[in-house]
């Protein structure tokens, strides 16, 4: 099987570089055996594996790129990542951020610094994606990154709660909006976590998937609401909530693969 599409050498939205990105993030909840073969029938020569204290990632390489993919956890697991003590702020890059996110990536950041080194030899562009909690430990990668002023091309989040605070938010926007890519689906309640009342903010550029999984980059908020809205009464009588439904990964790449998304392009 060919490497798949990928533009390596941009920093704009472009729909091969997110569904490629997005399928990482999903390999990610496989074992070190599955996403080394995955990786292999891709066609790519490099990937390495970490599992710290249950903080798992892989680095894959080519001549051309390198991605990073942080796992993620079910919604009933980030509970355990939304109490009191996890959910204190701490100093981390670029402000104070999630007390328990920069601890997990801490576990595994020296193993990545060190994967991407070895890979990086011929002056590949870097990615960095991750779903749920995932989506959360790469934000924080990229803003470690930034703080040692090393170039990152790309950031693609699935399904991402919120990582910081305004100082965070403002000073990793700075840096790294016009290449971060936010994905939320929907209802998503997972991306509405940790509250903005407890001083949480969200980072880079929202690619919102309303009720029907079509695409938008500028969606007013109260259009917003009015389609998550639709989704909960859409979603009545049916077994689960919307809100956890909506969050898995599979449905985020399922609706990447919508024929009018594939064209989509970010507005000017």
């Amino acid at each position: 099987m060919p490497t798949p599409a990928f533009f390596p050498h941009t920093t704009k939205y472009r729909y091969t570089n997110a569904h490629f990105l997005a399928k990482c993030a999903q390999l990610a909840y496989q074992s070190p055996e599955a996403i080394h073969t995955q990786v292999m029938k891709w066609g790519i020569p490099h990937v390495a594996f970490f599992d710290r204290q249950g903080t798992q990632a892989f680095v894959l390489g080519n001549d051309d790129f390198i991605v990073v993919a942080f796992r993620g956890t079910e919604p009933r697991s980030l509970k355990d990542w939304m109490t009191d003590k996890q959910i204190i702020r701490r100093r981390g890059p670029y402000g104070k951020v999630h007390r328990g996110f920069l601890k997990s990536v801490n576990m595994v950041w020296d193993d990545i610094q060190n994967a991407i080194m070895s890979f990086q030899d011929k002056g590949q562009s870097l990615w960095f994606t991750g779903h749920s909690l995932g989506a959360a430990l790469a934000t924080l990668a990229v803003a470690k990154m930034g703080e040692d002023a090393k170039a990152v091309h790309g950031l693609y989040t699935f399904g991402q709660p919120r990582v910081g605070g305004k100082t965070f938010a403002r000073n990793f926007n700075l840096d790294f909006k016009a290449q971060t890519f936010r994905f939320v689906n929907n209802n998503d309640i997972v991306t509405r976590v940790p509250g903005r009342a407890l001083g949480y903010r969200h980072v880079g550029q929202v690619m919102y998937f309303d009720s029907v999984g079509l695409l938008h980059d500028d969606i007013h908020w109260w259009n917003q609401f009015l389609d998550r809205f639709k989704g909960h009464v859409d979603d009545l009588g049916k077994i689960g909530t919307d809100g956890l439904k909506d969050h898995g990964i599979a449905k985020y790449v399922k609706n990447l693969k919508h024929k009018d998304n594939r064209t989509f392009q970010v507005s000017p």
